[in-house]
């Protein structure tokens, strides 16, 4: 009995040491997020958490806004400035919270009563402690770990959509802004055959039916000119939206033109296998579907007995002895088997196997 007492005390001790390892980050695990879209996009991100870290930002932006807006620019504000992507960084240090919540042992309880009956006085009191989370422990910090790593993958994957989407964006603007331009060259043109033919009819050389149709293609002119300014202006909000400016930073300045077109298209063989191996959604999908495993797993472990909990117990009677021993709580299935708990974890990995299928058919098909 020695050497296997020993063994669960060595057991229990281990557990403790390793429950007292888990640290919040300094920085939530944002370094790798910042050096991931440094890697793939050449930007900046940083986290602003304190006065001076938006300060920095401030005085970042407003060196980029001196200056007509490039499609890199834009990208590069966003990525500073964006409130909501700001507030994405948090979700981060939720989960970095709670992988280090899951490795901390549950406080121990006590209960202490006191009983009288006519001179005599009972004295009882118990220590109890949650053996079922010290068993789940490792389970436990294993699957909040999956859950830190897989919060700062759909981080980083919603760092690159807020790129992609103000590239996007940027370029709609400018081209609607182009639009606009154009359309008003072809008002003015429009506003110049209407004035001559109202000349000409004065002067009796045309008639009223071709007067008409100068100022109907006037009209026209007109009206195209006033949807692609509203079209215009939506596109700029759209991007001074991604990018998070008000006040007199939207009034931000974007180049004449678009810029030129590639000559020739970008050759990428094996671009499908590089889309399986390095896309952050396929990725994102495989590591929710493998902790889905990990929680179906627990979920049939602790079917039947979820709670158990051990207990010193002493109590003391007047002059009597003290009586010293312990006690064992757990909780008896006799109505719930767990099996509506196993089924539904069973449905939710079957889910997320089929959505990372249909992850991975998409980005082959975007990528061709």
């Amino acid at each position: 009995m020695k050497p296997a007492r020993s063994r669960l005390t060595s057991a229990a001790l281990l557990t403790l040491t390793l429950s007292g390892c888990a640290t919040l980050g300094e920085d939530a695990g944002f370094a790798p997020v910042a050096q991931t879209t440094q890697a793939r996009l050449g930007k900046e991100l940083m986290w602003q958490r304190t006065d001076a870290d938006r300060s920095l930002v401030d005085r970042r932006v407003a060196e980029l806004l001196q200056r007509p807006l490039s499609a890199d620019d834009a990208v590069q504000i966003a990525l500073l400035n964006n409130p909501g992507l700001q507030a994405s960084f948090h979700e981060l240090g939720i989960a970095d919270a709670d992988r280090v919540q899951a490795g901390r042992l549950p406080n121990l309880g006590f209960t202490f009563g006191r009983l009288r009956q006519g001179s005599a006085t009972e004295i009882d009191r118990s220590l109890q402690f949650n053996l079922a989370r010290l068993l789940m422990l490792p389970t436990l910090q294993r699957l909040e770990s999956q859950r830190f790593e897989q919060t700062r993958g759909a981080l980083t994957l919603g760092v690159l959509a807020l790129a992609a989407q103000t590239r996007k964006a940027y370029i709609t603007a400018l081209a609607a802004d182009q639009t606009v331009h154009y359309m008003r060259q072809v008002q003015d043109a429009a506003e110049a055959g209407a004035e001559l033919a109202r000349r000409q009819a004065q002067a009796g050389n045309w008639n009223k039916l071709q007067q008409a149709r100068e100022q109907g293609f006037y009209a026209d002119a007109a009206l195209n000119l006033a949807r692609a300014e509203r079209a215009r202006n939506g596109a700029r909000e759209q991007l001074t939206r991604l990018m998070g400016l008000w006040g007199s930073a939207a009034q931000f300045r974007l180049p004449d033109r678009l810029p030129d077109l590639p000559k020739t298209p970008e050759d990428q063989p094996d671009i499908e296998q590089t889309a399986m191996a390095q896309r952050l959604d396929v990725q994102a999908a495989r590591a929710a579907t493998a902790q889905l495993a990990q929680n179906l797993g627990l979920t049939r472990a602790t079917r039947f007995v979820n709670v158990l909990e051990l207990g010193a117990v002493r109590n003391s009677y007047s002059d009597a002895p003290t009586q010293r021993g312990y006690e064992v709580t757990l909780e008896l299935p006799l109505f719930d088997w767990g099996d509506a708990r196993v089924a539904k974890a069973e449905a939710v990995y079957g889910q997320a196997m089929a959505r990372t299928a249909q992850t991975a058919i998409d980005a082959r098909s975007e990528v061709r």
